[in-house]
């Protein structure tokens, strides 16, 4: 199975997901921001709370052989991706929308649009949208949902 049908695998579907999108696609429309003709993923972690903690997920690519991913990840305000980190992914996140609340290691930092952030493998990370919406363009390593190692073991993927 490939690495975004793993995603899809585990994204909200029918009514929360259409709704999410819909005022995602609404906030995007606002930017003038265009997304990839992709199906994203609209994820809760598994942990039935999209609004609290979640994130949608346009991949732009995910190029295992050539050793590149990109995605833009959307927040909606007061919205966390949880904490977690990888054991081999490097990533570099760049603020194209929005501000984040981000806690990285031991430090919490506020992004602002066009601040760049490069996390490290190992390092925990997680990112909460604030005072709006937030869109980050992440460049990293190759996806691999098995590398990803969440604080919180009730979420269901990963190691």
């Amino acid at each position: 199975m490939d690495e975004l049908d793993k995603g899809l695998a585990i994204s909200l579907r029918g009514t929360a997901a259409e709704e999410a999108l819909e005022r995602c696609r609404k906030v995007l429309a606002a930017w003038q921001v265009a997304m990839p003709d992709v199906q994203p993923l609209v994820l809760d972690f598994g942990l039935g709370d999209f609004a609290g903690t979640g994130l949608i997920e346009y991949w732009i690519a995910n190029e295992a052989e050539a050793g590149y991913c990109g995605k833009y990840l959307f927040v909606f305000e007061g919205q966390t991706c949880p904490l977690h980190r990888h054991a081999r992914k490097m990533e570099t996140f760049f603020v194209v929308k929005g501000r984040l609340l981000v806690n990285y290691g031991e430090r919490q930092l506020v992004l602002n649009e066009g601040d760049v952030l490069p996390v490290q493998p190992g390092h925990f990370h997680s990112f909460t949208g604030e005072g709006g919406p937030a869109l980050l363009l992440e460049l990293s390593m190759p996806c691999q949902v098995q590398d990803n190692d969440f604080a919180d073991e009730r979420i269901p993927i990963g190691r």
